[in-house]
């Protein structure tokens, strides 16, 4: 097996040990009165793995195949609840869980319609200077002429 494919699948079993369907759809619990509640979470990952082989001299070690080997693995998960499914003795619900918004929040999300209704503006105002015309003003005088 080559060095790097043994790193990726021990790191992938360790992700698949964290990572199993009831991270995402959680435990069942039931209440009292029958009502069963499952959590339900978003789970996100990403993963990242490297490796090089180097020549290696003989000399010093005779029973080495002349490479060596270094290499990493790193790997990140986050794990969000994002609903609770409620289900009742008549009804099924999902009862969503809302995040606080913060101000800094609402400002970075309005950003984009900021730049687009001042673009939109700018791109108006500038038709504006192209299409203006030049009026001439022109006096007309009438003759009288008497016959």
């Amino acid at each position: 097996m080559n060095p790097i494919e043994g790193l990726l699948n021990v790191s992938m079993e360790k992700i698949k040990a964290m990572v199993d369907v009831n991270t995402i759809v959680g435990d069942p619990v039931t209440t009292a009165d029958g009502t069963t509640v499952i959590p339900v979470s978003k789970v996100s990952f990403g993963f990242g793995a490297g490796g090089s082989e180097f020549a290696q001299d003989l000399k010093d070690n005779p029973e080495a195949d002349g490479k060596m080997f270094g290499g990493g693995a790193g790997s990140g998960v986050s794990i969000n609840p994002i609903a609770f499914l409620v289900i009742g003795k008549e009804s099924v619900r999902i009862l969503p869980i809302t995040n606080s918004v913060t101000t800094a929040d609402r400002i970075i999300d309005a950003v984009p319609d900021i730049l687009n209704k001042v673009n939109g503006f700018i791109k108006n105002f500038k038709s504006k200077d192209d299409d203006e015309v030049v009026i001439k003003e022109e006096t007309v005088v009438k003759e009288d002429t008497e016959e």
